[in-house]
């Protein structure tokens, strides 16, 4: 198995939460991912995971984590806080170094800021810590789309908010296709994750958090806005910036050294 990579289910409440995990060490690694989650949870990606977080299976078991698979109208970041933490406890982590990527990156605040105890280190990325226009405008358009069912649009705009020109030329010859596939049968989930974005606001309390942070984020971000990163470490005491020029809300992805920065924080 590539990394002894495997998947399950972790019962959180009257629901359960799929998660993928790969990597031989002994400290936890917790990788919470982004708004994509509405369209489509980790289950069947084990394997794509393991390939792209490769570099730290030796030293950590990675843990990639899904929101909850019955979502209800109204469902905050908080609450998805509080369900990761559930979803930690019930698999017997009692802490562990996270990762939150964009909205990912939000919930992860949530989790140090009222679970101190359970994060020992933490790494946000491209991610914000309160709304701005920038923001409420992409994700609203995001939103309607969704309640358009208009996936083919909703894919493109996603795409093309989300990544430099460099690699929109490489991705764009794939739109036909990858408007075709993975299309969910309801966008109920979507919509409702991403109003849970547009209500966000934890950077009054940002200086709560106790822990060691990192905080990555490019200076040409169209999702979040280029100063959500150096707003977030500005409130953050033990924090460190690393801003990526040119990059955008796809950084994690695009940027080369991506891994290897989480990596050398977390040594």
């Amino acid at each position: 198995m590539f990394y002894e990579a495997k998947e399950g289910k972790v019962n959180v409440g009257r629901t359960d939460m799929d998660y993928a995990t790969f990597g031989s060490g002994q400290k936890a690694f917790i990788i919470i991912p982004g708004l994509g989650d509405g369209l489509r949870t980790v289950k069947g990606t084990k394997i794509l995971l393991a390939r792209m977080y490769k570099l730290f299976a030796k030293e950590y078991k990675v843990y990639v984590f899904s929101r909850k698979n019955h979502i209800e109208e109204g469902y905050s970041i908080r609450d998805m806080a509080e369900d990761q933490k559930i979803a930690m406890e019930n698999l017997g982590i009692k802490n562990a170094y996270i990762m939150g990527v964009s909205q990912g990156g939000m919930i992860s605040q949530y989790l140090a800021i009222d679970y101190p105890e359970m994060v020992d280190k933490l790494v946000i990325g491209v991610s914000v810590s309160k709304q701005n226009d920038i923001m409420q405008k992409v994700i609203k358009n995001w939103i309607t789309l969704a309640e358009n069912n208009d996936y083919r649009n909703l894919i493109i705009d996603t795409m093309e908010k989300t990544f430099t020109e460099d690699k929109l030329k490489k991705y764009r010859v794939f739109y036909p296709i990858l408007t075709r596939v993975g299309k969910p049968k309801n966008f109920k989930r979507l919509i409702i994750q991403a109003n849970a974005c547009l209500h966000h606001n934890a950077y009054d309390e940002l200086d709560k958090i106790k822990c060691s942070t990192l905080i990555i984020g490019g200076d040409s971000d169209k999702v979040v806005g280029k100063n959500a990163s150096e707003e977030m470490a500005e409130r953050i005491n033990k924090s460190k910036l690393i801003l990526y020029k040119g990059l955008g809300h796809g950084a994690y992805e695009e940027a080369k050294d991506f891994n290897q920065q989480v990596l050398r924080f977390f040594i």
